[in-house]
């Protein structure tokens, strides 16, 4: 979509959406929810002009390339990530579940956290674009990974003779106290 400006010589000038995103922020405009919300574009298109624009950097959601490292981990996912098709979540899992055996053998739990961040990450990018089939495998790998208990089950106890539940249904019950109004 296009915005349509009027200029002082009453010329009327047509701007893209990236054009009037730019053009904003270099009018000092800088809160990216705030040319969203003028542009009629999500935050993530908003900072993603913006950063191949070379005007931000350091943002990062849901959309913003694996190819932007956002910390140390990043270049262990770099193009090897994806959910084009069946094979290349498959590939993306396979890497994923080396890095996280690999951070596990390191006893490194922020590289285990950013691979678990990195999963659920493609998980709805492939979710959101309808590639559902794409986004079970990541959703799978990541059950895989969080439904292993962390703390054992306690076992349940012996009950005395006086706790069966037949006992306790020989006890009155109490009767609900009348209140006077």
């Amino acid at each position: 979509m296009e915005q349509v400006l009027q200029n002082q010589t009453d010329k009327t000038v047509v701007k893209t959406k990236k054009e009037t995103i730019i053009a904003m922020f270099k009018a000092g405009v800088d809160q990216i929810e705030i040319i969203a919300s003028v542009t009629g574009t999500k935050p993530s298109y908003v900072a993603a002009v913006l950063q191949n624009e070379g005007l931000i950097d350091r943002y990062f959601d849901l959309y913003t390339s694996t190819n932007m490292p956002r910390n140390i981990y990043s270049k262990h996912f770099q193009g090897r990530l994806g959910f084009k098709d069946v094979e290349t979540a498959e590939r993306g899992v396979r890497v994923l579940d080396a890095a996280y055996k690999h951070f596990d053998l390191q006893h490194d739990r922020a590289g285990q956290h950013h691979t678990l961040e990195m999963a659920l990450m493609m998980l709805d990018r492939a979710r959101w674009t309808n590639k559902l089939p794409e986004a079970e495998i990541y959703r799978q790998w990541l059950m895989k990974r969080l439904s292993t208990p962390l703390v054992e089950s306690p076992k349940p106890e012996a009950l005395d003779t006086d706790q069966r539940p037949e006992a306790m249904a020989e006890e009155p019950i109490e009767k609900p106290l009348k209140i006077a109004a």
